[in-house]
């Protein structure tokens, strides 16, 4: 957890100016899916939704969603993100989320209170919409002395929430 604090950091400094340009997009509702447990063999397929709110936190941005898998593995997560524009279309964002996971028939994590660090790239088009892929590492941390973890690869399409209504 240490490594993920010192990159966004580092980023933050590295990118100041790149990082302003968060300012121009809104809040996002976001919806996905992808491969759960890419590193063993408790595969399953895995969807999520997410709100991406348009405040920020000096440079970070709130999240939250859900997430479930086909094996009926349920996580529901808080965290910050941190948009890194790569140009005018293309942004890179690590993400960070602590949360509750319950396994259902799916993998055992080893503790019911999980943490997420993902590394998002997406496309941006004229409207503000995403189309992006992640990866993400699920642990607990080492609160638990079971700690397999897990690493997901997801697709996801992020659209601008004020444009639902």
């Amino acid at each position: 957890m240490n490594r993920i604090i010192f990159v966004m950091v580092a980023m933050v400094m590295a990118m100041g100016s790149q990082i302003a340009r968060a300012e121009e997009d809104p809040a996002y509702l976001r919806v996905g899916a992808g491969y759960y447990d890419l590193n063993d063999d408790k595969d399953a397929g895995e969807f999520h939704v997410e709100y991406i709110s348009d405040s920020k936190w000096w440079v970070f941005k709130p999240f939250g969603g859900v997430m479930a898998t086909t094996d009926s593995a349920f996580y529901g997560y808080a965290g910050i993100r941190l948009d890194i524009y790569l140009g005018d279309r293309w942004v890179f964002t690590p993400q960070f989320a602590p949360g509750l996971y319950h396994d259902g028939d799916g993998k055992d994590l080893g503790h019911a209170i999980e943490f997420r660090s993902a590394l998002e790239l997406a496309y941006r088009f004229d409207d503000r919409s995403r189309l992006g892929v992640s990866i993400y590492h699920l642990s607990n941390a080492s609160i638990s002395d079971n700690n397999p973890g897990t690493e997901v690869l997801t697709v996801h399409y992020s659209y601008p929430f004020n444009k639902l209504f």
